[in-house]
This record gives structure tokens, sequence and C-alpha cells, in this order.
């Protein structure tokens, strides 16, 4: 057992290595400080890593200490997965665990390979771990309209901000794209296909300013160490005053479209310093909490989301939405309210009022924002 681990109280330091995308060398430089850790006399052990065929990164997972990984059987596939009970035994005082964003197999203790390594660092075990920026869930919507790919496997924004440091490794995507052609990313097989998908020139410059706006907004509240491959460089947090009781209050409803809109709200929470909250003002008749099954499932994705990103979802049924929302800004504190594309109001005729001028008139001191929906516009370049 390290000597260092297991510390009652303590909890371990949890590091994040921060890229754009696959072969921009995040677990590489992981392994690399791994070894600097073992030649410095720690107890280093590996729990995970994939090398996904790159020699380069095969032969620096060689010379450190390894766990084997358990092996899972679901519906006959052989699956081999982060051994979280032998690394809490093994104890060591620093574990590597590639892929935050994994989702692990049925049968282990937790349903996501991020909750796997709360548990080490809950544990007083240092971790360090790697992902890329399109898994953050915050930025599903956006990375899904610059790439045109929609990322799966999230993880929670929150995971990030809880890390004791991020270390962005950044690549230009010209250096990218040479490192793909040359093999060193994917197997010759899977090359041409990603040339001419999700690894173009245009989809990589993009996701790399998002990766870098992402560091920018995490150094406002923290130290954070950036650098390039095989650099490091450190930036102390500026003494920016945070917004002081600003409470955001994002209007949704029951439809796919409302993730995207509480991923937007989110953002803008996450650069006012404020809390969120999620409201829906479902119609009369919901007001014994009953719907349909396709309403119900909706919500429950809603309120999947607001948890994972730490929101309050709330649900009032009342058929004034103007007067609904207006109270319940009034309770909460709220400054902002966001809100999607407007509807004729309920009950009205199609001259009624529009729902923003009516909160603004409600509520004249707090700010309304209506966001915009690009879920059905096919301009590839448009900006977040």
């Amino acid at each position: 057992m390290g000597e260092d681990a297991g510390t009652v109280g303590r909890r371990g330091h949890l590091t994040i290595y921060l890229g754009m995308a696959p072969g921009v060398g995040k677990t590489f430089r992981m392994l690399q400080d791994g070894h600097a850790a073992l030649a410095a006399g720690r107890d280093v052990v590996v729990g995970v890593v994939e090398s996904h065929g790159r020699a380069e990164t095969a032969a620096l997972v060689a010379g450190l200490p390894v766990l084997p990984r358990r092996t899972l059987v679901h519906r006959g596939v052989t699956l081999d997965e982060l051994d979280l009970p032998g690394l809490l035994t093994r104890a060591p005082a620093l574990c590597l665990v590639d892929e935050l964003a994994h989702t692990n197999a049925p049968g282990t203790e937790h349903p996501k390979r991020h909750d796997d390594v709360e548990a080490l660092v809950a544990a007083g075990i240092d971790v360090l771990s790697t992902v890329n920026v399109q898994h953050l869930e915050s930025l599903n919507d956006q990375v899904a309209e610059l790439s045109g790919v929609r990322v799966r496997e999230t993880f929670p924004d929150a995971v990030l901000g809880r890390a004791d440091e991020v270390v962005l490794i950044d690549l230009t995507p010209e250096a990218l794209l040479a490192r793909l052609r040359d093999g060193k990313v994917y197997p010759a097989a899977r090359i041409a296909a990603s040339l001419n998908g999700f690894f173009r020139i245009e989809n990589l410059a993009a996701l790399r300013e998002v990766a870098l706006r992402q560091v920018a907004e995490e150094v406002e509240s923290r130290r954070l160490v950036t650098g390039a491959v095989g650099t490091r460089t450190q930036a102390l947090a500026r003494d920016t005053p945070q917004a002081v009781g600003e409470r955001l209050l994002a209007l949704v409803e029951p439809v796919p479209a409302a993730q995207r809109l509480v991923r937007r709200a989110w953002r803008s929470a996450q650069r006012l310093g404020a809390d969120l909250d999620l409201l829906w003002v479902a119609p009369p008749a919901y007001a014994g909490g009953r719907a349909d099954g396709e309403v119900e499932r909706q919500l429950g994705a809603l309120r999947q989301l607001a948890s994972l990103l730490g929101a309050t979802f709330l649900v009032e049924a009342s058929g004034d939405v103007a007067g609904t929302v207006a109270a319940v800004a009034r309770t909460r504190g709220t400054t902002y309210i966001l809100l999607g594309r407007s509807r004729p109001a309920r009950g009205l005729g199609r001259l009624a009022t529009p729902l923003p001028q009516r909160l603004m008139s409600a509520l004249p001191a707090v700010d309304v924002r209506i966001v915009a929906d690009r879920s059905t516009r096919h301009d590839r370049t448009d900006g977040p």
C-alpha cells in the first residue's frame, strides 16, 4: 500500500487531461507523468489505459505496474472493466484511469467510470484521468452542431469542476491530421473514413476553440495547469469578482429540444457564477402528476439532465404561464429568464401578447433572453 494513500479524511488529488479530439496525446502525457511519479518513489498503478493500438502508448504502459482488469460477461459478450474493488484494496498512492466518460458494463459498482474515479479520490487515492471536450454534458448540442456527430457518452461538467488540476493537451488541427495520416491515431483501415468524417479540419478547428474556451472559463475560478504535449505552464486564477446573487430560470417543456435549452442555460449560469432553476408550467390537467407516456419519458430525461448538471427542476401546473413564471421568479430570486421559441398563449387569441413581453412587463427587474433554436439549421459554419 502506498504510504500516502488511504489517509483518514484525506481526499485524493484528481488531475484531468483534456483534449479536443482522440489522438492529441492525452493518454501519452498521463503515462509520462505516471512514469515521473514512479521515478520519484511514489506507489503508482495503472487501473485502465486504452492504447487503441498505438505503439508509443503501449510502450509507456509496459514500464508501469498494471492492475489486471476484471472480466464480465454481458449478453454473451466478454468485457474487460476497471477493477474498482481491487484498486481500493490495493490502495496505491497514484492511479491512472483512462477515458473518464466511459460507460461501465452492467454488473459493476457504478454506471460510469467517472463514478469509479470519484470513489478512488474519496478513498484518498490520487488519480490521473483523460477525456475529450466533446464528452462534457453541457457541450453536447454545441459539439453536434459543429461536427455533425452526436456524442452518446457524456459526463457531468461538475466532475471537471471538482478536478484539482486540468491539463490542456493542445495540438493544432494540422498536426493532429498528420498524426492520423501517419497511423499514430487509428489503424490504417480507419484512416480514410476518419479523414472524411469527424477528423475534417474545420471540425477539429472548431473543437479546439471549444476546448480552449472551456479552459479559459475554468481559469476564472482556480489555478489551472495548461500546456501543449511535453510542456507545462502554470497560471494563477485572476481575482475576478464573481457575480453576486445571480440566479437563472430556464423555461422548459417535455420535448427533446428542451435539452438543448437546458445545456445553454447551464453554460450561461456557469459564466455568471449563478444557480440554475428549470421550470415547466404544465397544463392544469397535470395537477395530479399524470401525463401520457411520451411526456413522462421526456420529463424523466429532463430530470436526469438537471441532476447531471446540478440544476433544480420545478413543475407547476397552471393555465397562466406568465403569472406562474413571475411568481416562481419572485420566490426563487431570479435575475435572468431564458426561454426558447415563444408559443401562443394558452386560452388566448392569436393577437395575445407574446410570453417574453408579458414576462418583461411582470418582471421589470429581470432580464429575459430568448435562446435561438439551431436544431433545424443546416449551416454547419454557425458558431456557438
